[in-house]
C-alpha cells in the first residue's frame, strides 16, 4: 500500500515495512494488521492527527537518527506522539547513536504494576463499591495531588539513586517486591546533579500520587487464561482478583523532559544532526549533553519506580481494611516501564552489542532465559502488563524469543489511542461515561469528569486487535485477560 511520500510494504500478516529510501538509514516496521494500516495511511493522508505529525512520518523520520539498529520500529498501538510515534521503539549504537528526548517522552518511566490478590471475584462483587471508595480517599489523585511522603532535597537526591529501596526501607512494602520490579527497582548512574532544583521541587510532596490523564489504579479480575504454564509460573488463575497501577514520574519526569529538550536542542546544532521533526532534538550518546541527559533519565526512571512501591502500600492498606486480608498476602506481580531509554545487550548480526533502546509508549518484553527476568519467571519469559481502557480489558502477555530477535525484546504497552483528548471531550461527557460504565459494573472514581471523557474506551483502539497483532506476529504471546471492576482515577 502507497500513499503520498511514504509505502508501505506488506512483509507478514501483522508485520508491514516502510522501505528504506531518501536520509533513512534503516527500515521502518510496523506491527499492524490491514484494518490498521489502512487507517494509518488514512491519517497520514490526512493529517488528522490532532496536530501531531502523523505517525507513519514519525516512525520514518527516526528512522533517519544516526546510529540506529535493525529498523524503526513502531508496536500495534501506534498513534502519534511528540517527534516519536507512541509505540516506537528505537535502538541505537553506543558509539555511533543518539539519545532523544521525544524517544524516552515527558512522563519517564510511566509503567504498570500489577498486584495479586489470594481474592477471587465473586469475593469482592459484594464489596467493590467500599472498596472503590476506600481506595478513593486513601490514594492521592489529581493535578498538583500530594502524598504522605514529604521530602527535602538530600532526601529527594536519594530517592532519585536508590528507587524503589528508598521507600520500602521505608515501611512502604516488602523486600521481595523489589525482586519482582524491572530493574529491582532502580537502574544504575543516577546522577541528581544533573536534575534541577526545579524538577526536584516540583517533586517534594507526589512521592506516592497517582495524578491524572490516563493515570489509573484497577481493580480487575482475571476473565481468561491463555497459556496455562506461564499463568502458573506468575500465580494467577482464572476469577483471581487483581490491582493494576498505571503512572510514572510525575511532575518531575515532565520537568526533565522539559529541560533537556532545549539543552538537546542546542546539541543538535552543535554536532550538526539533522533534524526532521522540532521534537526528535538529540545529541550524541557519548557527548556530555547525552550523557548528562541519559543520567537525568534514569533519575526519573528511579522516581517513578519509587512511586509506585508508595502506591502499591497505600492500595494494600486500602484493600486489606475493606477485605480483611492481610497487606502481606496482596504480592507484587511484577513492575514494568513503558516510557524509558536504557543500555541493553542485544544481538545484532549474530554479535552481542550494547545498544541505547529507547521505548516510548512501549514496554520491555524479554524472552526466555534472560538474566534480566526473576527467576522464578525466567522459562516463560517477561511478564507484559498491557492497559486496555477501563471499560473493556486489560492484558497480561509474556516475552518470546522471536521478540528479543525481531524488536529488542520490546512489546505494546497499551490499547493506543484511536482520538486525541480534544477529540474525545467533544464527543463525550464524563458523566455519561461514568454512568454507562456503572451499568456494565465498573465503578468510576474520579476527582476530574472531564479526563474521564478523554479516556472514554472509544477514545481508543479495541485491545483484543492490538494484542492480537502482537500475538500472531510471535513476538508477545497472550497469558491473560483481564477485566475492570472499579477504576480510580486522578
Amino acid at each position: 500500500m502507497a500513499i503520498g511520500a511514504i509505502e508501505l510494504k506488506k512483509i507478514t500478516d501483522s508485520v508491514w515495512e516502510i522501505p528504506k529510501t531518501g536520509d533513512m538509514l534503516v527500515p521502518g516496521r510496523i506491527y499492524a494488521d490491514e484494518d490498521s494500516v489502512k487507517g494509518l495511511l488514512r491519517d497520514y493522508e490526512d493529517k488528522k492527527t490532532g496536530g501531531f505529525t502523523p505517525a507513519l512520518k514519525q516512525v520514518a523520520n527516526v528512522a533517519c537518527l544516526p546510529g540506529i539498529e535493525k529498523a524503526s520500529l513502531a508496536m500495534a498501538d501506534i498513534h502519534p506522539g511528540y517527534g516519536f510515534a507512541i509505540g516506537g521503539v528505537g535502538a541505537f549504537d553506543m558509539a555511533r547513536g543518539v539519545i532523544s528526548v521525544a524517544g524516552v517522552g515527558f512522563d519517564i518511566n510511566c509503567g504498570v504494576r500489577v498486584l495479586k490478590t489470594p481474592l477471587h471475584r465473586n469475593d469482592v462483587e459484594p464489596l467493590k463499591e467500599t472498596i472503590a471508595n476506600q481506595l478513593f480517599r486513601d490514594v492521592p489523585a489529581g493535578v498538583g495531588s500530594t502524598g504522605e511522603i514529604k521530602l527535602k532535597e538530600a532526601e529527594i537526591d536519594e530517592l532519585l539513586v536508590k528507587g524503589s529501596a528508598f521507600v520500602v526501607d521505608r515501611g512502604y512494602g516488602f523486600a521481595d517486591d523489589l525482586e519482582y520490579t524491572e530493574e529491582r527497582g532502580a537502574v544504575a548512574d543516577a546522577r541528581p546533579e544533573n536534575v534541577s532544583h526545579r524538577a526536584k521541587e516540583r517533586q517534594f510532596r507526589q512521592v506516592g500520587t497517582l495524578g491524572s490523564g490516563n493515570h489509573y489504579l484497577e481493580v480487575q479480575w482475571v476473565e481468561e487464561v491463555y497459556d496455562q504454564a506461564a499463568a502458573t509460573a506468575y500465580g494467577i488463575e482464572k476469577d483471581q482478583i487483581l490491582i493494576a497501577i498505571h503512572c510514572g514520574s510525575r511532575a518531575l519526569g515532565h520537568q526533565i523532559g522539559t529541560d533537556y529538550l532545549k539543552t538537546l536542542e542546542e546539541a543538535s546544532r552543535k554536532y550538526s544532526i539533522p533534524i526532521r521533526d522540532r521534537e526528535l532534538v538529540c545529541a550524541p550518546i557519548n557527548s556530555d549533553e547525552g550523557r548528562r541527559y541519559l543520567s537525568a533519565v534514569n533519575c526519573g526512571i528511579n522516581c517513578a519506580f519509587a512511586n509506585r512501591q508508595a502506591i502499591s502500600h497505600l492500595a494494600r492498606l486500602a484493600f486489606a481494611r475493606v477485605t480483611g486480608i492481610k497487606p502481606v498476602d496482596i504480592r507484587l506481580l511484577y513492575d514494568v516501564a513503558h516510557n524509558t531509554c536504557k543500555i541493553e545487550t542485544h544481538t545484532v548480526d549474530g554479535k552481542n552489542k550494547k545498544l541505547l533502546v529507547h521505548r516510548k509508549g512501549a514496554t520491555r518484553a524479554f524472552g526466555p532465559g534472560r538474566d534480566e527476568v526473576p527467576e522464578a519467571f525466567r522459562a516463560a519469559g517477561q511478564p507484559l502488563l498491557v492497559g486496555g481502557t477501563m471499560g473493556t480489558a486489560s492484558y497480561i502477555l509474556r516475552g518470546t524469543e522471536k521478540g528479543m530477535e525481531d524488536c529488542f525484546g520490546s512489546a505494546v504497552h497499551g490499547a493506543g489511542r484511536a482520538l486525541s483528548r480534544m477529540q474525545a471531550k467533544r464527543q463525550w461527557r464524563g458523566s455519561d461515561i461514568i454512568a454507562e460504565l456503572r451499568e456494565k459494573g465498573i465503578i468510576i472514581k474520579t476527582r476530574n469528569k472531564s479526563d474521564v471523557a478523554e479516556e472514554a474506551p472509544g477514545a481508543y483502539k479495541d485491545v483484543d486487535s492490538v494484542v492480537g497483532i502482537m500475538h500472531n506476529s510471535g513476538v508477545n504471546h497472550r497469558v491473560a485477560r483481564l477485566r475492570p471492576l472499579v477504576c480510580v482515577k486522578g
